[in-house]
């Protein structure tokens, strides 16, 4: 894997491309508001970055990252991400995204509903638990002992593995939640969502606290549905 493909270059975005590109990955970054809007993120990130549009990036990418507002995920390029692995880190609000009564029953999940727009894809969930804050300063290198590990999900190992093969190049461990139905127990609300990476779980500004395999294991262990 040597290209990370962006669609949507917001908090966690910007974030995970600029931990890609400081250890050597190229990125393609895009959002809604076209290339253009994207020169000093690129400027920053030098040579190994480039704006495009999220069809582009999606086809450029070894992997494809999909971090935009979930409402919006119905506008994916679905023919560009066939075949890929795509990284979902999306999370459901309503006040932002609208009511989607799949998620609010919770007969499906974030990713399961991204796996049905895209099924020729791999979706692996990762990234979404994570203050974007928190994401940038916990990497450590492998084997560190104050090494911080991240959820994933997903239905496909192949696909997992990629993804795992990225965060322990980024700086992190990973802890497998399952298949991608499992990916509720690293939702907003839930033991595993932010809590564990907080130096203050009340202020997550307070400052980033590592968390270790077993920490994060535990909490997606202790999560309960919201229903």
């Amino acid at each position: 894997m040597t290209t990370v493909g962006f669609i949507g270059s917001g908090n966690i975005g910007s974030t995970v491309a600029r931990l890609a590109v400081s250890t050597g990955f190229d990125v393609v970054l895009s959002n809604s508001r076209g290339p253009d809007s994207l020169t000093d993120l690129v400027a920053e990130l030098g040579s190994a970055a480039r704006a495009a549009t999220p069809a582009e990036a999606a086809s450029a990418g070894d992997v494809a990252v999909v971090t935009i507002p979930l409402g919006r995920y119905r506008h994916l390029p679905v023919e560009e991400l066939r075949g890929r692995v795509v990284i979902d880190t999306m999370n459901y609000y309503p006040a932002r995204d609208g009511v989607i009564d799949v998620l609010e029953d919770e007969s499906t999940t974030t990713s399961e509903l991204l796996q049905g727009l895209v099924p020729d894809a791999r979706v692996v969930k990762a990234f979404n638990n994570i203050f974007f804050r928190h994401l940038a300063v916990l990497p450590r290198p492998t084997g560190a002992p104050d090494r911080t590990a991240l959820p994933i999900a997903g239905d496909d190992p192949d696909a997992k593995r990629s993804v795992a093969a990225l965060l322990d190049a980024i700086g992190y461990d990973v802890v497998d939640a399952g298949p991608l139905a499992e990916g509720w127990r690293f939702q907003r609300d839930t033991a595993a969502y932010g809590l564990p990476y907080a130096l203050d779980p009340s202020d997550w500004g307070a400052g980033a606290a590592p968390a270790g395999a077993s920490e994060v294991a535990r909490a997606l262990a202790a999560a309960r549905r919201y229903a």
